[in-house]
């Protein structure tokens, strides 16, 4: 019983630090018509930022070309820009040391508590990055991502690479709309 409390609290802190994705879409654009699509920059990149600009850029064009549209410098069928934010979120590690407490314990009756619990917070960085696919020709946009949990400059940066590789892989499954798991 002991095992089994400690792995759902194990399982319960994975769930609140996985990443997470969202999108949206315009319902009424044509997604197959799109074929090709340039970069636009929100804001102007920081000098400290360029290296993070470039792995955005190549894990998002790399998606994009698995589902056939090409990068072009100009003149592309959607324009495509980012943002990113980085928030800090409290993060609580919790252990038990044993069993204990008698018979009607936090974990409910008769199935005793957790004894002696033990625990600490801290505060993790988590950045959002969010992609808008807008059409030049319509003047709005048409899909919306964001995944959440995604950036992290502290980590070793081969890491950080994979975990946003990750990232879009997992918000871009749903390009075009219809096509992804939902």
């Amino acid at each position: 019983m002991k095992l089994i409390c400690i792995t759902g609290l194990l399982c319960l802190g994975a769930i609140a630090f996985a990443q997470q994705v969202q999108f949206d879409y315009d319902r009424s654009a044509n997604f197959s018509a799109y074929k090709t699509y340039q970069w636009v920059d929100y804001q102007r990149v920081s000098v400290g930022d360029q290296l993070l600009d470039q792995d955005i850029k190549r894990s998002v064009d790399e998606q994009l070309a698995g589902r056939g549209l090409r990068r072009v410098e100009s003149g592309g069928d959607l324009l495509i820009g980012y943002q990113t934010r980085i928030s800090e979120e409290k993060q609580f590690d919790a252990f038990g040391s044993g069993f204990g407490g008698g018979p009607w314990g936090w974990a409910g009756p008769g199935l005793g508590n957790l004894g002696d619990i033990h625990g600490t917070t801290s505060t993790v960085e988590s950045g959002t990055l969010t992609i808008g696919l807008f059409d030049p020709a319509a003047k709005h946009l048409v899909w919306r991502g964001s995944a959440s949990k995604t950036l992290d400059i502290k980590k070793d940066p081969d890491k950080n690479y994979r975990n946003l590789e990750k990232a879009m892989a997992k918000l871009f499954q749903n390009y075009p709309p219809g096509t992804g798991k939902r």
